[in-house]
Protein backbone atom coordinates (compact mmCIF):
# COMPACT_ATOMS: atom_id res chain seq x y z
CA UNK A 1 0.00 0.00 0.00
CA UNK A 2 2.97 1.84 0.61
CA UNK A 3 3.31 2.42 -3.42
CA UNK A 4 -0.53 3.37 -3.44
CA UNK A 5 -0.23 6.03 -1.16
CA UNK A 6 3.17 7.33 -0.37
CA UNK A 7 3.93 8.79 3.02
CA UNK A 8 2.83 12.58 3.19
CA UNK A 9 0.97 12.42 -0.57
CA UNK A 10 -3.11 14.24 -0.06
CA UNK A 11 -4.71 11.96 -2.21
CA UNK A 12 -7.29 14.81 -2.65
CA UNK A 13 -5.36 16.87 -4.58
CA UNK A 14 -4.59 14.16 -7.31
CA UNK A 15 -8.18 13.77 -7.58
CA UNK A 16 -8.40 17.87 -8.08
CA UNK A 17 -5.90 17.41 -10.05
CA UNK A 18 -7.37 14.87 -12.52
CA UNK A 19 -10.69 16.47 -12.79
CA UNK A 20 -9.25 19.31 -13.52
CA UNK A 21 -7.11 17.90 -16.52
CA UNK A 22 -10.20 15.68 -18.14
CA UNK A 23 -12.47 18.89 -17.50
CA UNK A 24 -9.62 20.97 -19.45
CA UNK A 25 -9.42 18.03 -22.25
CA UNK A 26 -13.26 18.43 -22.31
CA UNK A 27 -12.83 22.15 -23.29
CA UNK A 28 -10.17 21.42 -25.72
CA UNK A 29 -12.12 18.30 -27.41
CA UNK A 30 -16.09 18.55 -26.90
CA UNK A 31 -17.87 20.93 -29.50
CA UNK A 32 -18.53 24.00 -27.32
CA UNK A 33 -21.64 25.45 -29.49
CA UNK A 34 -24.53 23.07 -31.05
CA UNK A 35 -27.11 24.39 -32.91
CA UNK A 36 -26.16 27.99 -31.22
CA UNK A 37 -26.48 26.82 -27.67
CA UNK A 38 -23.04 26.81 -25.42
CA UNK A 39 -22.76 23.35 -24.36
CA UNK A 40 -23.61 21.79 -20.94
CA UNK A 41 -20.02 20.77 -20.79
CA UNK A 42 -18.58 24.07 -21.67
CA UNK A 43 -21.02 25.83 -19.08
CA UNK A 44 -19.65 23.81 -16.47
CA UNK A 45 -16.20 22.87 -17.09
CA UNK A 46 -14.91 26.56 -19.53
CA UNK A 47 -12.41 28.85 -17.20
CA UNK A 48 -13.01 26.89 -14.22
CA UNK A 49 -10.79 23.88 -15.21
CA UNK A 50 -7.79 25.68 -16.09
CA UNK A 51 -8.55 28.07 -12.83
CA UNK A 52 -8.52 25.15 -10.55
CA UNK A 53 -5.10 23.67 -12.41
CA UNK A 54 -3.60 27.47 -11.20
CA UNK A 55 -4.63 27.48 -8.02
CA UNK A 56 -3.85 23.78 -7.35
CA UNK A 57 -0.12 25.47 -8.69
CA UNK A 58 -0.44 27.36 -5.85
CA UNK A 59 -1.42 24.72 -2.93
CA UNK A 60 2.11 22.66 -4.80
CA UNK A 61 4.34 25.74 -4.13
CA UNK A 62 2.94 25.69 -0.55
CA UNK A 63 3.35 22.03 0.02
CA UNK A 64 6.77 22.28 -1.15
CA UNK A 65 7.98 24.88 0.64
CA UNK A 66 7.36 24.21 3.97
CA UNK A 67 3.12 23.06 4.22
CA UNK A 68 1.93 25.17 7.32
CA UNK A 69 5.08 26.74 8.26
CA UNK A 70 7.25 28.50 5.83
CA UNK A 71 10.45 27.49 5.22
CA UNK A 72 13.00 30.27 6.24
CA UNK A 73 16.97 30.72 5.48
CA UNK A 74 18.60 28.45 3.74
CA UNK A 75 15.86 25.90 3.14
CA UNK A 76 13.97 28.22 1.57
CA UNK A 77 16.52 29.39 -1.00
CA UNK A 78 16.90 25.96 -1.20
CA UNK A 79 13.48 25.39 -2.21
CA UNK A 80 13.64 28.62 -4.21
CA UNK A 81 16.60 27.69 -6.26
CA UNK A 82 14.59 24.12 -6.90
CA UNK A 83 10.84 26.08 -7.93
CA UNK A 84 13.08 28.80 -10.32
CA UNK A 85 14.53 25.34 -12.12
CA UNK A 86 10.83 24.25 -12.34
CA UNK A 87 8.70 26.77 -13.84
CA UNK A 88 11.80 27.22 -16.02
CA UNK A 89 11.22 23.67 -17.63
CA UNK A 90 7.82 23.85 -17.16
CA UNK A 91 7.80 26.85 -19.41
CA UNK A 92 10.29 25.56 -21.59
CA UNK A 93 7.56 22.71 -22.08
CA UNK A 94 5.23 24.53 -22.94
CA UNK A 95 7.05 26.69 -25.47
CA UNK A 96 8.02 23.17 -27.00
CA UNK A 97 4.58 21.96 -28.09
CA UNK A 98 2.91 25.56 -28.28
CA UNK A 99 3.56 25.50 -31.90
CA UNK A 100 2.35 21.79 -33.03
CA UNK A 101 -0.88 22.84 -34.96
CA UNK A 102 -2.99 21.02 -31.69
CA UNK A 103 -5.64 24.03 -31.88
CA UNK A 104 -4.92 24.09 -28.06
CA UNK A 105 -4.12 27.39 -25.96
CA UNK A 106 -1.33 25.66 -24.66
CA UNK A 107 -1.02 26.87 -20.66
CA UNK A 108 2.18 25.91 -19.34
CA UNK A 109 4.28 28.87 -20.51
CA UNK A 110 1.94 30.99 -18.21
CA UNK A 111 2.03 28.22 -15.60
CA UNK A 112 5.69 28.44 -15.58
CA UNK A 113 5.80 32.07 -15.70
CA UNK A 114 3.11 31.85 -12.69
CA UNK A 115 5.39 29.69 -10.33
CA UNK A 116 8.32 32.76 -10.47
CA UNK A 117 5.94 35.38 -9.74
CA UNK A 118 4.60 32.99 -6.40
CA UNK A 119 7.94 33.00 -5.47
CA UNK A 120 8.35 36.25 -3.75
CA UNK A 121 5.72 35.00 -1.46
CA UNK A 122 6.72 32.17 -0.20
CA UNK A 123 7.79 33.42 3.26
CA UNK A 124 3.64 34.41 3.91
CA UNK A 125 1.20 32.05 5.86
CA UNK A 126 -2.44 31.28 5.11
CA UNK A 127 -4.32 34.23 6.55
CA UNK A 128 -1.83 36.67 5.13
CA UNK A 129 -1.80 34.64 1.28
CA UNK A 130 -6.16 34.63 1.84
CA UNK A 131 -6.27 38.52 2.37
CA UNK A 132 -3.74 39.38 -0.32
CA UNK A 133 -5.47 36.50 -2.84
CA UNK A 134 -8.75 38.99 -2.43
CA UNK A 135 -6.81 42.41 -3.19
CA UNK A 136 -5.37 41.41 -5.99
CA UNK A 137 -8.73 39.56 -7.31
CA UNK A 138 -10.32 43.20 -7.02
CA UNK A 139 -7.20 45.55 -7.61
CA UNK A 140 -5.50 43.91 -10.71
CA UNK A 141 -7.93 43.65 -12.50
CA UNK A 142 -8.96 47.29 -12.98
CA UNK A 143 -5.11 48.49 -13.38
CA UNK A 144 -4.87 45.97 -16.45
CA UNK A 145 -8.52 47.95 -17.61
CA UNK A 146 -6.52 50.77 -17.41
CA UNK A 147 -3.16 49.30 -19.20
CA UNK A 148 -3.95 47.24 -22.14
CA UNK A 149 -5.31 49.80 -24.34
CA UNK A 150 -1.56 51.01 -24.22
CA UNK A 151 -0.61 47.37 -25.31
CA UNK A 152 -0.28 45.10 -28.47
CA UNK A 153 -3.07 43.52 -29.64
CA UNK A 154 -2.78 39.74 -28.35
CA UNK A 155 -1.86 37.00 -31.42
CA UNK A 156 -4.19 34.57 -29.80
CA UNK A 157 -1.60 31.85 -30.61
CA UNK A 158 0.11 29.85 -27.91
CA UNK A 159 3.38 30.78 -26.98
CA UNK A 160 6.17 28.93 -28.87
CA UNK A 161 10.11 29.42 -28.96
CA UNK A 162 9.44 31.46 -32.37
CA UNK A 163 7.55 34.04 -29.81
CA UNK A 164 10.86 34.86 -28.22
CA UNK A 165 11.90 37.12 -31.43
CA UNK A 166 9.47 39.14 -30.07
CA UNK A 167 9.91 39.58 -26.28
CA UNK A 168 8.16 42.60 -25.69
CA UNK A 169 4.63 40.72 -27.55
CA UNK A 170 5.76 37.95 -25.57
CA UNK A 171 6.01 39.33 -21.86
CA UNK A 172 2.61 41.11 -23.10
CA UNK A 173 0.51 38.26 -23.92
CA UNK A 174 1.95 36.35 -20.94
CA UNK A 175 1.26 38.84 -18.26
CA UNK A 176 -1.64 40.53 -19.54
CA UNK A 177 -3.43 40.49 -22.89
CA UNK A 178 -3.29 36.62 -23.71
CA UNK A 179 -5.32 33.63 -23.03
CA UNK A 180 -4.04 32.79 -19.23
CA UNK A 181 -2.94 36.84 -18.43
CA UNK A 182 -0.31 35.85 -15.39
CA UNK A 183 -0.95 38.83 -13.51
CA UNK A 184 -4.72 38.55 -13.06
CA UNK A 185 -3.89 34.51 -12.28
CA UNK A 186 -1.98 35.68 -9.25
CA UNK A 187 -4.86 35.56 -7.40
CA UNK A 188 -5.23 31.93 -8.23
CA UNK A 189 -1.87 30.85 -7.25
CA UNK A 190 -2.52 33.27 -4.46
CA UNK A 191 -5.58 31.76 -2.51
CA UNK A 192 -3.89 28.41 -3.84
CA UNK A 193 -0.90 28.86 -1.39
CA UNK A 194 -2.78 29.87 1.42
CA UNK A 195 -5.36 26.67 0.98
CA UNK A 196 -1.95 24.48 0.79
CA UNK A 197 -0.93 26.98 3.78
CA UNK A 198 -3.32 24.87 6.03
CA UNK A 199 -3.20 21.41 7.65
CA UNK A 200 -4.99 20.07 5.20
CA UNK A 201 -4.09 16.51 7.15
CA UNK A 202 -6.94 16.94 9.69
CA UNK A 203 -10.02 15.49 8.95
CA UNK A 204 -12.45 18.41 9.14
CA UNK A 205 -10.03 20.93 6.60
CA UNK A 206 -12.05 19.32 3.60
CA UNK A 207 -14.95 21.00 5.39
CA UNK A 208 -13.60 24.09 6.10
CA UNK A 209 -13.06 24.90 2.65
CA UNK A 210 -16.55 23.48 1.54
CA UNK A 211 -18.76 26.30 2.87
CA UNK A 212 -16.14 29.80 2.19
CA UNK A 213 -15.63 27.82 -1.19
CA UNK A 214 -19.14 28.01 -2.03
CA UNK A 215 -20.18 31.82 -0.82
CA UNK A 216 -17.37 32.91 -2.57
CA UNK A 217 -18.20 31.24 -6.07
CA UNK A 218 -22.23 32.12 -5.44
CA UNK A 219 -21.24 35.83 -4.54
CA UNK A 220 -19.20 35.84 -7.72
CA UNK A 221 -21.87 34.63 -10.04
CA UNK A 222 -24.69 36.66 -8.47
CA UNK A 223 -23.28 40.03 -7.94
CA UNK A 224 -22.64 39.78 -11.64
CA UNK A 225 -25.99 38.77 -12.62
CA UNK A 226 -27.19 41.88 -10.76
CA UNK A 227 -25.17 44.61 -12.16
CA UNK A 228 -25.57 42.93 -15.51
CA UNK A 229 -29.25 43.36 -15.33
CA UNK A 230 -29.25 47.08 -14.60
CA UNK A 231 -30.92 49.11 -17.52
CA UNK A 232 -28.22 49.33 -20.29
CA UNK A 233 -25.67 47.57 -19.37
CA UNK A 234 -26.09 43.97 -21.76
CA UNK A 235 -26.54 47.14 -24.32
CA UNK A 236 -23.08 49.03 -23.52
CA UNK A 237 -21.76 45.56 -23.60
CA UNK A 238 -22.79 44.72 -27.07
CA UNK A 239 -21.98 47.89 -28.27
CA UNK A 240 -18.38 47.63 -27.24
CA UNK A 241 -17.68 43.92 -27.60
CA UNK A 242 -15.25 43.72 -30.19
CA UNK A 243 -13.61 40.02 -29.64
CA UNK A 244 -13.16 36.91 -31.87
CA UNK A 245 -16.90 36.27 -31.40
CA UNK A 246 -18.02 39.41 -32.71
CA UNK A 247 -20.68 37.95 -34.89
CA UNK A 248 -22.31 36.07 -31.75
CA UNK A 249 -24.85 37.37 -29.20
CA UNK A 250 -23.87 38.98 -26.43
CA UNK A 251 -25.63 36.36 -24.36
CA UNK A 252 -23.94 33.91 -26.15
CA UNK A 253 -20.84 35.36 -26.10
CA UNK A 254 -20.51 36.01 -22.17
CA UNK A 255 -22.10 32.13 -22.16
CA UNK A 256 -19.32 30.71 -23.83
CA UNK A 257 -16.55 32.89 -22.70
CA UNK A 258 -13.90 35.41 -23.65
CA UNK A 259 -10.33 34.75 -24.64
CA UNK A 260 -8.45 35.63 -21.33
CA UNK A 261 -9.48 39.34 -21.03
CA UNK A 262 -12.23 41.52 -21.71
CA UNK A 263 -12.53 44.87 -24.12
CA UNK A 264 -11.44 47.80 -22.68
CA UNK A 265 -13.94 50.45 -23.62
CA UNK A 266 -16.33 50.42 -21.17
CA UNK A 267 -15.86 49.49 -17.40
CA UNK A 268 -19.00 47.69 -17.16
CA UNK A 269 -16.66 44.77 -18.81
CA UNK A 270 -15.28 44.61 -15.12
CA UNK A 271 -18.71 43.08 -13.98
CA UNK A 272 -19.50 40.58 -16.34
CA UNK A 273 -18.51 36.84 -15.00
CA UNK A 274 -17.82 35.01 -18.24
CA UNK A 275 -15.55 32.26 -18.38
CA UNK A 276 -11.46 33.28 -19.14
CA UNK A 277 -12.51 36.78 -18.88
CA UNK A 278 -10.15 37.72 -15.35
CA UNK A 279 -12.67 40.24 -14.23
CA UNK A 280 -12.84 40.69 -9.99
CA UNK A 281 -16.06 38.02 -10.82
CA UNK A 282 -14.93 35.47 -12.64
CA UNK A 283 -11.77 35.10 -10.71
CA UNK A 284 -14.25 35.24 -7.47
CA UNK A 285 -16.52 32.95 -8.72
CA UNK A 286 -13.50 30.04 -10.00
CA UNK A 287 -11.51 30.33 -7.04
CA UNK A 288 -14.67 29.29 -5.02
CA UNK A 289 -15.35 26.56 -7.09
CA UNK A 290 -12.32 25.50 -7.09
CA UNK A 291 -12.18 25.53 -2.91
CA UNK A 292 -15.49 23.26 -3.72
CA UNK A 293 -13.72 20.62 -5.95
CA UNK A 294 -11.00 20.61 -3.88
CA UNK A 295 -12.88 19.97 -0.45
CA UNK A 296 -14.96 17.50 -2.15
CA UNK A 297 -12.12 15.36 -3.74
CA UNK A 298 -10.42 15.20 -0.50
CA UNK A 299 -13.57 13.93 1.09
CA UNK A 300 -14.46 11.50 -1.31
CA UNK A 301 -9.95 10.00 -0.90
CA UNK A 302 -10.61 10.13 2.80
CA UNK A 303 -13.86 7.62 2.43
CA UNK A 304 -12.41 5.65 -0.10
CA UNK A 305 -8.27 6.23 -0.33
CA UNK A 306 -7.09 3.08 -2.45
CA UNK A 307 -9.39 3.49 -4.88
CA UNK A 308 -9.09 7.08 -5.79
CA UNK A 309 -5.33 6.92 -5.71
CA UNK A 310 -5.92 4.57 -8.56
CA UNK A 311 -8.91 5.51 -9.96
CA UNK A 312 -7.63 9.07 -10.09
CA UNK A 313 -3.79 8.43 -10.55
CA UNK A 314 -3.57 10.50 -13.58
CA UNK A 315 -3.79 13.44 -10.93
CA UNK A 316 -0.23 12.65 -9.80
CA UNK A 317 1.04 12.89 -13.79
CA UNK A 318 -0.84 15.64 -15.27
CA UNK A 319 2.43 17.75 -16.94
CA UNK A 320 3.27 14.26 -18.57
CA UNK A 321 -0.48 13.76 -19.71
CA UNK A 322 -0.97 17.45 -20.47
CA UNK A 323 1.95 17.09 -22.79
CA UNK A 324 0.72 13.96 -24.02
CA UNK A 325 -2.84 15.37 -24.62
CA UNK A 326 -1.73 18.43 -26.72
CA UNK A 327 0.23 16.05 -29.08
CA UNK A 328 -2.53 13.55 -29.58
CA UNK A 329 -4.23 16.52 -30.50
CA UNK A 330 -2.60 17.87 -33.54
CA UNK A 331 -3.83 16.62 -37.21
CA UNK A 332 -2.13 13.31 -37.29
CA UNK A 333 -3.75 11.77 -34.03
CA UNK A 334 -7.02 12.47 -32.80
CA UNK A 335 -8.28 16.20 -34.45
CA UNK A 336 -11.61 15.43 -34.39
CA UNK A 337 -13.78 18.05 -32.47
CA UNK A 338 -16.61 14.81 -31.14
CA UNK A 339 -17.36 12.26 -27.75
CA UNK A 340 -15.09 9.42 -29.15
CA UNK A 341 -11.91 11.40 -29.29
CA UNK A 342 -12.74 12.73 -25.84
CA UNK A 343 -13.42 9.29 -24.69
CA UNK A 344 -10.39 8.27 -26.07
CA UNK A 345 -8.20 10.98 -24.37
CA UNK A 346 -9.84 10.45 -20.98
CA UNK A 347 -9.07 6.28 -21.14
CA UNK A 348 -5.50 6.88 -22.34
CA UNK A 349 -5.09 9.43 -19.35
CA UNK A 350 -6.50 7.31 -16.22
CA UNK A 351 -5.12 4.28 -17.87
CA UNK A 352 -1.68 5.17 -17.57
CA UNK A 353 -2.54 7.43 -14.81
CA UNK A 354 -3.37 3.98 -12.91
CA UNK A 355 -0.74 1.81 -14.03
CA UNK A 356 2.26 4.47 -13.48
CA UNK A 357 0.30 4.18 -9.54
CA UNK A 358 -0.06 0.75 -9.50
CA UNK A 359 3.72 0.46 -10.42
CA UNK A 360 4.89 3.31 -7.84
CA UNK A 361 6.55 5.27 -10.58
CA UNK A 362 6.47 8.94 -11.21
CA UNK A 363 5.33 9.93 -14.68
CA UNK A 364 7.99 10.67 -17.24
CA UNK A 365 8.07 14.77 -17.12
CA UNK A 366 7.49 14.70 -13.24
CA UNK A 367 10.88 12.57 -12.67
CA UNK A 368 12.76 14.49 -14.71
CA UNK A 369 11.55 17.94 -13.55
CA UNK A 370 11.89 16.54 -10.03
CA UNK A 371 14.94 15.35 -10.27
CA UNK A 372 16.54 18.50 -11.99
CA UNK A 373 14.66 20.75 -9.33
CA UNK A 374 16.24 18.75 -6.34
CA UNK A 375 20.05 18.57 -8.04
CA UNK A 376 19.29 22.47 -8.01
CA UNK A 377 18.37 22.83 -4.39
CA UNK A 378 20.72 20.17 -3.70
CA UNK A 379 23.35 21.98 -5.33
CA UNK A 380 22.85 25.62 -3.35
CA UNK A 381 22.76 23.68 -0.14
CA UNK A 382 25.93 22.00 -0.17
CA UNK A 383 27.27 25.65 -1.59
CA UNK A 384 25.89 27.19 1.46
CA UNK A 385 27.20 24.52 3.92
CA UNK A 386 30.48 24.92 2.36
CA UNK A 387 30.69 28.91 2.51
CA UNK A 388 32.80 30.47 5.04
CA UNK A 389 31.40 32.31 8.36
CA UNK A 390 31.78 35.89 7.83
Amino acid sequence: MKLLIPPGRIIGLDVARCLALVGMMATHVLVAVDDGRVTFVQQLAGGRASALFAVLAGVSIALMSGRTTPLTGRRRVAVTRGLVVRALLVAATGLAIGDLGSGIAVILTNYGLLFLLGLPFLGLRARSLGILSAGWLIVVPVLTHLLRPHLPDPSYESPHFGSVADPWQLLTELSLTGYYPVLPWMAYLLAGMAIGRLDLSRPRAALELLVPGVLLAAAGWFLSVALLARPGVMGTLRRTYDGPREGDSIGEVLTHGLFGTTPTESWWWLAVHAPHSGTPFDLAHTIGSAMVVISLCMLLSRAVPRIASVVFGAGAMTLTLYTAHVLMRTPEVWPDDNVETFLRHVAFALCVGALFRLRGIRGPAEYLVGKAASAAGSSRRSKVRRSPAP
